[in-house]
């Protein structure tokens, strides 16, 4: 329409039976349109409504490991990781270490990658393994792994396998708790033992005073 006087503007809004809007306020002369403006309204709110829908809340999950687990609770919480990958949620893998564990960090790291490579099919590893206080922490994502990433994997299993000498001898440190005084005190000595197993000996009975007879 061009430039328009405000009550020309008006005018032909109100013969449309529409509504005449400002639209850039800033600029010179400021420009305007005619619409409808509580259909604009509408349409605007229900855009808005599935943008949000189609807005993905990714949810943190964690699953914690210690460096001495077995075999099968190993098995247990990676199939647990996988599901959770699965529908779509992060997940951040916390290895658990005290006492002298905190000496042999590669035990962790290897648990850390034997995870990864398991769910490889669903998961990749967004933050990969790091030291955080005594815990070590990895960040997996929903998705494929890289080709790099696996070659990275592949390399590290190479050289675990290496250190497989090194690694029983720290198992066996591990597994050697130091005892307590408490527990020392707690377990019977050999020479306890012997005398709680020991027969009492037979106690002649002490004889009774004899009452004098009558001559």
């Amino acid at each position: 329409m061009g430039i328009q006087s405000l009550p020309d503007a008006l005018d032909a809004a109100l013969e449309l039976g529409l509504d005449l809007v400002e639209v850039a306020d800033k600029a010179d002369p400021p420009v305007c349109r005619i619409m409808d403006y509580g259909k604009f309204k509408y349409e605007q709110s229900q855009r808005a409504k599935e943008s949000r829908k189609k807005a993905t809340h990714v949810l943190v999950k964690e699953m914690k490991y210690r460096p001495k687990i077995g075999p099968g609770d190993f098995t247990t919480k990676t199939r647990k990781v996988e599901a959770f990958l699965g529908e779509g949620s992060k997940v951040k893998v916390t290895i658990m270490f005290r006492g002298r564990e905190m000496q042999h960090p590669e035990l962790g790291r290897r648990i850390l990658d034997n995870v990864a490579e398991a769910v490889s099919h669903v998961g990749r590893v967004e933050v990969y393994p790091k030291q955080d206080g005594r815990n070590m922490i990895m960040v997996l994502v929903p998705g494929q792994a890289t080709r790099k990433q696996r070659e990275a994997a592949a390399d590290r299993r190479e050289a675990d396998q290496a250190s497989t000498v090194e690694e029983p001898a720290a198992e066996a440190e591990m597994a050697q708790e130091p005892t307590t005084d408490a527990e020392m005190a707690e377990e019977p000595t050999t020479e306890e033992l012997a005398t709680e197993k020991q027969a009492p000996e037979d106690v002649a009975p002490e004889e009774s005073p004899t009452e004098p007879t009558s001559a």
